[in-house]
């Protein structure tokens, strides 16, 4: 054992044993010494374990932006991750927490190409291609990864040394990576494109006018938006004194019309099907079609039909073999198609340009406020743009069995309900748009000739006349790869490395656990799914934990702008990695969106001082003869040495089925009441009069004592890394080169275990009731403001013969603050009492308190009682109220009224007790 300075340091010790950590290179998975347990029946586990094996667990990082930094969510997300490994180590698994990051393309293209606008007044095509990307590659060398340092702050235990980028592989900088995983996008795309499932088309897409690419449809953000909608009269061709009313939202995409749509089995306009309309501002002729997809209800039952701009009006116009006229282009701005008049105009401005036109014209038949939603760019923030273009697209591979997965819980989701959101998406599945007008990213291994000629392929053709397809592809068609192509070089290693028994892919994959948020469930889960088994022809992972979002405490989006996200490192350098870590699990319940408050942080680091403080109190007790608890017997300990040990077990049971089920914040919550209620509350202060007794009342104690911080250090370990390393080693737990990271984790006592030490349940009870009538003692004070260190004499009536054993007795004394606690028969006069199951307590209160100043406190809080009393009782009598309002309201202010009867009618009889005294 070492002594431990008086105040806890965190920072310090944090930097100093992750330092430690890595250079003993504990977190680095080593598939020698493992084996793979979804491909072993249990008897061959268990004769694997003899041979000195583990099984291997491995988590793969959902990996952080190259532009990112470490935000309140990834402190979350990425302190599970670490609990799941932290705890699988010392459950004996041979861990690999695989990390790395995404080169996200939209996002860091648009940082650089922003700062070369910024400090060059240049685009990336005033660059060229190539000398842009070395601009990006140099970006990424000086900024990208930051956040991987972060994570090391916050204590994550991941093999860096196996660190990933999805782009590796086209750095030319590195000409050979550990993980080629360009080789596997090629590798990928041809597959499926040999397949039939890739193909290129002129389809609507959703396209961002800043980025000017194209998106997918999950990334695409809904947002409530309150606009307007706008009825326009279109006149009739054969009478244009008359009308059809059509209401839209867009009135700007009225100028690539080509029809308007009436529902079929609407009796308003059925004579009309058939009918031309002159389209206004324009003048073309446009037919009236009838369509099944038309909503009577919406607007005037009439919709104006834009296949060019609208996914709906693409598909009316599918059927009903309609023109397509783009009059926005893919820069925002009004086209050629859309009239001299609008042609260059940005799109809203357009808007009002046509809105102003037609009022001009009386063809605007009126103006609502209308809230509708709207598409936003997820990356750019800005409204997408329905557009026809040609782009690449993806028929998703393996469907049925990746849904099957999930509905035969093969894939189980915590919580379950994201099941059925799964399920949803899977059965209304869309071709993926892959391809994006970006230069950051994995190009396309598409070339092809003037001729027509195509070569798909991972290595680009022989010969002269090739031309490489600009576009990249999306970000995610790179992610969804993750968990098997960061555990193979590349493809050509694939079959190699499937037949060593001791390579990555053969005892690490499939992964176990997967944390994640919702909002990528389908960008990412979904999809990683289909690729496990297209790719691998099995499940990617066994569970996806999907946790909420974190938000300020008010329930509010965070956000730097608003001031409310703060910084987890400035966090950290207040409060320490541990207190974070505990603070921000003890709030987060499965799945549901956290309330993040800096309070909780610091209860975190008043729990870990508070630990410290209780480690610092172990060590400076004097040498005591020592006796090792597995040789302990039940006549060594006392009822409380007893009880705290069976709610330590109690508390293990708890805890193990909190894992079960993913419960992490169970976890701490029960963790932070066995150690804060449980041991420092009670057991400890309940030892003192052990610790006054013979030398082996002593050791037994402190052998207690030593038992319930070995295990308690170990449940801890997982949610407060770093101080539970350096307080095991305090303790000498450990040796020198011995880690907690690696102790076992701690198991339950057995049967004769409990038989040897005595615990059963009629010692928790007594000792329950102990504490309780303890308790009853305090409140005597507390309602005469007597201080709780203020030594005081204590009478007791006893109920059964507890008090005949001087230990229980003292324990009891020590725990009341009591200078004296006698025993007497009957209640004396001028006492506080109160009635436990040990017998009834007395607070003798003469030369306790001043009895006039008392006396008028208490009537005063009487008065203030009764005065809200006055007003309760005034609404209960109130037939307008009882009659009209909720039951619940009424119920409740009946039990306010109950309340405050009761609270007076005991102030009066401490009122009582003090004119007797």
């Amino acid at each position: 054992m070492t002594d431990l300075p008086k105040g806890y340091a965190p920072t310090q010790v944090e930097d100093a044993w992750y330092a430690r950590w890595l250079q003993r290179n504990d977190f680095v998975a080593n598939p020698t010494r493992a084996f793979n347990g979804f491909k072993l029946s249990e008897s061959e586990k268990k004769a694997a374990r003899a041979k000195g094996l583990k099984e291997a667990y491995s988590i793969v990082i959902p990996p952080p932006n190259v532009t990112g930094i470490l935000h309140m969510g990834h402190v979350l997300n990425n302190t599970i991750q670490d609990i799941l490994c932290r705890r699988k180590r010392m459950q004996g698994f041979e861990v690999l927490w695989l990390p790395g990051i995404d080169h996200a393309g939209i996002a860091t293209q648009s940082v650089v190409e922003r700062q070369l606008r910024k400090e060059e007044k240049k685009t990336r095509h005033d660059l060229g291609r190539d000398e842009f990307l070395k601009r990006v590659w140099a970006w990424k060398d000086k900024h990208g990864g930051i956040i991987l340092q972060q994570l090391k702050k916050l204590g994550c235990s991941c093999d860096w040394s196996r660190t990933v980028f999805t782009m590796d592989g086209l750095d030319p900088r590195q000409p050979n990576p550990r993980i080629n995983y360009s080789r596997w996008i090629a590798h990928v795309f041809t597959h499926l494109h040999q397949k039939g499932l890739i193909y290129r088309g002129r389809r609507m897409v959703n396209w961002c006018v800043a980025s000017h690419t194209a998106l997918s449809d999950e990334e695409v953000i809904m947002k409530e938006t309150r606009g307007k909608l706008w009825h326009i009269r279109y006149p009739l061709v054969d009478d244009p004194s008359k009308f059809l009313v059509v209401a839209t939202t867009r009135p700007e995409t009225m100028l690539g019309d080509t029809a308007v749509a009436v529902n079929p089995n609407d009796d308003r306009y059925k004579s009309l099907v058939g009918k031309k309309l002159r389209l206004p501002l324009v003048g073309r002729e446009i037919p009236i079609i009838a369509d099944e997809l038309v909503d009577p209800k919406f607007g005037t039952g009439c919709v104006k039909v834009t296949p060019a701009h609208d996914p709906a009006d693409f598909e009316m116009g599918q059927r009903h073999n309609l023109e397509q006229i783009q009059v926005i282009g893919f820069n925002g701005k009004m086209t050629e198609s859309a009239g001299k008049n609008y042609e260059g105009l940005d799109r809203y401005a357009c808007r009002e340009k046509v809105v102003a036109d037609l009022e001009e014209l009386q063809l605007m038949e009126k103006i609502e406020d209308y809230t509708h939603n709207v598409g936003y760019s997820e990356r750019a923030d800005v409204p997408v743009e329905p557009m026809l273009s040609e782009q690449w697209f993806l028929k998703y591979p393996a469907v049925k069995e990746s849904l099957d997965a999930v509905l035969k819980k093969e894939i189980q989701f915590w919580p379950d309900r994201w099941a059925k959101v799964y399920e949803h998406w899977m059965t209304n599945i869309r071709d993926w748009c892959i391809s994006r007008q970006l230069w950051w990213g994995h190009r396309i291994p598409v070339w092809t000739k003037t001729s027509g000629e195509i070569h798909v392929g991972m290595e680009p053709p022989k010969g002269e006349g090739w031309t490489q397809d600009p576009d990249v592809l999306d970000t995610w068609f790179s992610s969804w790869l993750w968990p098997f192509a960061t555990m193979v070089k590349d493809p050509e290693s694939l079959e190699a490395d499937l037949k060593n028994p001791n390579s990555d892919i053969a005892k690490f994959y499939p992964t176990q656990d997967m944390v994640t948020a919702p909002e990528i469930l389908f960008f990412w889960v979904a999809r990683m799914i289909m690729a496990g088994f297209e790719f691998r022809g099995e499940r990617p992972f066994s569970n996806v934990y999907l946790h909420g979002v974190v938000r300020d405490k008010s329930g509010g989006k965070m956000s730097k702008s608003k001031g409310n996200s703060p910084d987890p490192l400035a966090l950290i350098e207040k409060y320490g990695a541990d207190a974070l870590r505990f603070g921000t699990m003890r709030c987060a319940p499965l799945g549901l969106d956290v309330r993040f408050d800096e309070q909780q942080v610091e209860l975190g680091r008043n729990f870990c001082n508070k630990l410290y403080n209780a480690v610092r109190y172990r060590l400076s007790q004097p040498a005591a003869t020592s006796i090792p608890f597995d040789q302990l017997r039940a006549a060594d300990l006392s009822s409380d040495a007893k009880a705290i040990l069976m709610h330590l077990d109690a508390a293990m049971g708890e805890i193990e089925k909190a894992f079960d089920q993913y419960e992490f914040h169970q976890v701490t919550a029960r963790l932070y009441e066995l150690f804060w209620t449980n041991y420092c509350d009670w057991f400890l202060e309940a030892s003192k009069a052990s610790m006054q007794g013979d030398d082996r009342a002593r050791a037994a104690t402190i052998a207690v004592i030593d038992h319930i911080l070995n295990k308690l250090l170990r449940l801890l370990h997982p949610f407060t890394p770093f101080i539970t390393e350096e307080l095991w080693h305090a303790l000498g737990f450990g040796g020198e080169k011995d880690t907690i990271q690696f102790a076992p984790w701690p198991s339950r006592f057995g049967d004769e275990e409990k038989k040897r030490l005595g615990l059963d349940a009629s010692v928790a009870q007594f000792v329950e009731q102990k504490y309780a009538a303890v308790t009853a003692g305090r409140n005597l004070r507390a309602s005469y403001n007597i201080p709780a260190n203020r030594k005081v004499k204590f009478l007791i009536t006893p109920q059964g013969a507890w008090h005949e054993n001087a230990a229980e007795k003292s324990v009891v004394q020590i725990l009341l603050n009591a200078e004296e606690l006698g025993i007497v028969s009957s209640a004396p006069s001028g006492a506080a009492s109160a009635v436990t199951s040990l017998g009834n307590i007395y607070l003798p209160l003469e030369g306790l308190v001043d009895v006039d100043a008392e006396k008028k406190r208490l009537s005063t809080q009487i008065a203030k009682l009764e005065k809200e009393l006055v007003g309760v009782e005034a609404k209960l009598n109130d037939t307008g109220f009882t009659s009209r309002a909720p039951k619940e309201a009424v119920a409740k202010h009946q039990a306010r009224a109950d309340e405050l009867k009761s609270d007076i009618r005991k102030i009066q009889d401490q009122i009582k007790l003090l004119g007797s005294s």
